[in-house]
């Protein structure tokens, strides 16, 4: 396992669209504290009525937002580059196991996905926290102890992104099929479900991936289109079981037909 782990990450790191990505979502990181530099001197211009509605917290959160998409397509282009190449028949004589390849990319893929995450959205935290200095914005006036938690849990679905765009590749086979039934679970479905009528639209808003991370670290889903109806445990079960039933799906169609 250890060397299908480390030929699944020598692979990874060979590509360049993987440099690429990861270079993105790193960039979006000054991007994000550039805008919180920007809104610093919005803020300054401001009467106290309107500062007491001006939040900082959607752009410390639109880092790990991004992030999700883009290794979640990182996740696709690790699966679909080999089929396309037909490098996947050659990995697949080198391990025996079907379902071993199947983890050992899962492995490598999760834990990049969790490393970028972690790092853009606690990155996003910490910036825009020392871009705006002193200034106490309404949503801001907690310690980041206090605010950490739920940029930690952002951190963690960026890697059930990567793991889920990993599975749709495998079943897939199609980059293109793949991303835009990502982007459909990243952001379009949630828009849709946002838009039906009570009680629907906060029961399955309360669901959708994008919108656990509130749910696990407590936090209140105000100004979002998400639900906030599951207690943190749940919220937990649901955002692993994004990553396993998609992944165990996988790993039926890789073992029952052929490469």
């Amino acid at each position: 396992m250890l060397d299908a782990v480390a030929a699944e990450w020598w692979k990874l790191r060979s590509v360049r669209s993987t440099h690429v990505i990861v270079s993105v979502a790193a960039a979006f990181v000054l991007f994000v504290v550039l805008l919180a530099v920007q809104e610093a001197h919005i803020w300054d211009g401001l009467d106290a009525a309107r500062r007491a509605r001006f939040l900082l917290r959607p752009l410390q959160e639109l880092g790990g937002w991004v992030a999700q998409l883009c290794l979640a397509v990182l996740g696709v282009l690790a699966a679909t580059s080999e089929y396309r190449t037909g490098m996947v028949r050659t990995s697949l004589v080198a391990v025996s196991s079907r379902t071993r390849f199947l983890a050992a990319k899962a492995v490598v893929v999760g834990l990049t996905g969790l490393v970028v995450g972690e790092a853009v959205s606690i990155g996003c935290l910490l910036g825009t926290r020392l871009a705006v200095g002193g200034r106490p914005f309404p949503d801001q006036r907690a310690s980041i102890a206090h605010d950490l938690p739920g940029f930690v849990a952002s951190g963690a679905a960026v890697a059930v992104f990567a793991l889920l765009g990993l599975a749709l590749g495998v079943l897939l086979r199609s980059a293109a099929a793949a991303i835009v039934t990502l982007v459909l679970v990243w952001h379009v479905v949630p828009l849709l479900v946002y838009h039906l009528p009570g009680p629907w639209n906060e029961r399955l808003g309360s669901v959708m991936l994008s919108g656990l991370p509130a749910q696990i670290a407590g936090l209140g889903a105000d100004h979002s289109i998400y639900g906030e109806l599951l207690p943190p445990a749940a919220a937990a079960a649901v955002l692993l079981a994004y990553a396993a039933v998609p992944l165990a799906l996988a790993s039926v169609a890789l073992t029952h037909r052929d490469a």
